[in-house]
């Protein structure tokens, strides 16, 4: 996947001086312990770096400062080891500007009955220090997370790590770069929006580029940067010839070939990480590229057609989110009907993300049918099965707002042996009459970003970060 920097995650373990050095340095000892326990499980995607105990105003403040000058640093997880009072917390909250987890726990699954004395009561105060704590952080609309629950137990750590991943795709929102090759399909209404409002509300930046700018760059790709990426293309996929001759097949091959290392090429040097193109939007091109985006697509890049930018950075952002597994740019193309088999046809005139192939694509060349170009290459494939997440973003002129249905992908069991193109099914929740109707009432747009890794509650989570209104049908 394109480079994200290496992150981390502080674990900020809140006390008082009330009850002497002693107790501290046992509560510095429970703290260590955990944190060498979590990064040890398996399970976070990112390291736990524990810091001093915060145990006065100053402390606290300071430690969030540092937070957010460390770039390295994706967020603050939080545990009130003891009674942590929670005005010491008001100043270092207001200015943390990273996502925050309060972690709900304490350091002992069980009451020890049989030697529990006052000294053990004022050690673990975990659930006085919760209330406390999550007083002053819901007074403030922090919009942190909360995870309950005993801190070795897996469903618990499940939690943390699906959060880190969220506030390390937060982090990145601000260093999404969109290149627009040509500009938006002419009529379409859902891929407009505003750039401005974009970048000053997720970080967004969006750029317009005209195809001459990326011709340029294609017509210096050599013939020797094709044949070996060709090679590659030999060992990664199966070859359809279809009704082609081998020469001209592998022309048009060959053409996609030029497209993907040009694009790459031209994203790399100018630090981005998505790009839109657009079929009426080609000129000194022989093809829309196909091959070429579902190849950059499947290196994390993200993408959508038609000029749609803002589905575009909502692919980068949910494939970060999910280190690139099963997440990629869909479109609504046709429903089946068939009482009880109520379903939706996903895929898009070339492009379709193949994280989201059940088995080995084939290369196919095929017409196209619009944009009155030549015959271009795709990759064909029948999409996962899975429980997943399908998000749109509009622009509603005053806002932004964003549609999250729970969804149910199915391999498809029946040939369509004349589709030259990938093909993904779902089932909507909670049903498909009332899913659709509410897709359709919400104002979901056909374009959209799904993910079989992701969770509704993940996507949630990113949108209070943000102050993006929300819409969850399931």
């Amino acid at each position: 996947m394109t480079t994200v920097s290496t992150k981390q995650f502080w674990f900020v373990v809140g006390s008082q001086h009330l009850y002497g050095e002693e107790a501290l340095a046992e509560v510095k000892a429970h703290a260590q312990e955990m944190t060498d326990a979590l990064n040890n499980s398996g399970v976070l995607p990112y390291p736990l770096v524990l810091q001093d105990l915060a145990v006065s105003a100053d402390k606290i403040t300071n430690i969030m400062k540092e937070v957010n000058y460390r770039d390295e640093v994706a967020g603050v997880i939080t545990w009130m080891h003891t009674f942590s009072p929670a005005k010491m917390w008001i100043r270092g909250t207001k200015l943390l500007q990273k996502p925050l987890l309060h972690l709900a726990t304490q350091y002992n699954e069980s009451i020890p009955w049989a030697t529990i004395d006052m000294d053990f009561m004022n050690l673990n105060q975990a659930a006085h220090g919760d209330r406390e704590y999550g007083f002053i952080n819901a007074r403030l609309n922090k919009q942190n997370k909360i995870v309950v629950g005993y801190w070795e137990r897996p469903e618990v750590q499940k939690q943390i790590a699906e959060w880190m991943d969220v506030a390390v795709a937060y982090n990145e929102s601000f260093h999404i770069k969109v290149a627009r090759f040509g500009d938006n399909m002419r009529n379409v209404g859902v891929t407009e929006g505003d750039k401005v409002e974009a970048q000053i509300q997720f970080g967004w930046t969006v750029d317009y580029f005209g195809i001459g700018d990326l011709v340029q760059v294609i017509n210096e790709v050599t013939e020797e940067e094709i044949n070996d990426l060709f090679a590659e293309y030999a060992e990664l996929y199966d070859f359809e010839y279809g009704t082609y001759s081998k020469e001209a097949w592998e022309a048009s091959v060959k053409v996609q070939i030029s497209y993907e290392i040009a694009i790459k090429r031209f994203l790399d040097q100018g630090g981005y990480n998505a790009f839109t193109t657009n079929f009426e939007d080609l000129h000194g091109m022989k093809q829309l590229p196909g091959l070429a985006v579902q190849r950059l697509m499947a290196q994390g890049y993200g993408f959508a057609g038609e000029g749609d930018w803002k589905t575009a950075a909502l692919d980068r952002l949910l494939k970060v989110m999910s280190h690139n597994k099963s997440t990629g740019f869909m479109e609504d193309y046709t429903y089946e009907l068939t009482a009880g088999q109520e379903s939706i046809l996903q895929s898009h005139m070339l492009e379709v993300d193949p994280t989201l192939a059940s088995s080995k694509p084939k290369v196919v060349v095929s017409p196209l049918g619009i944009g009155d170009k030549e015959d271009p290459a795709r990759l064909v494939f029948d999409g996962k099965q899975g429980d997943g997440v399908v998000v749109s973003m509009a622009d509603f002129g005053t806002h932004y707002k964003l549609l999250i249905n729970e969804v149910t992908a199915f391999e498809p069991t029946t040939p369509a042996p004349k589709l030259p193109v990938a093909r993904v099914l779902w089932n909507v929740k909670p049903n498909f009459q009332d899913g659709v109707k509410a897709w359709i009432e919400n104002g979901g747009g056909h374009h959209t970003v799904v993910s079989l890794n992701l969770t509704t509650d993940q996507i949630v989570t990113y949108a209070k970060l943000v102050n993006l209104e929300y819409v969850v049908i399931k």
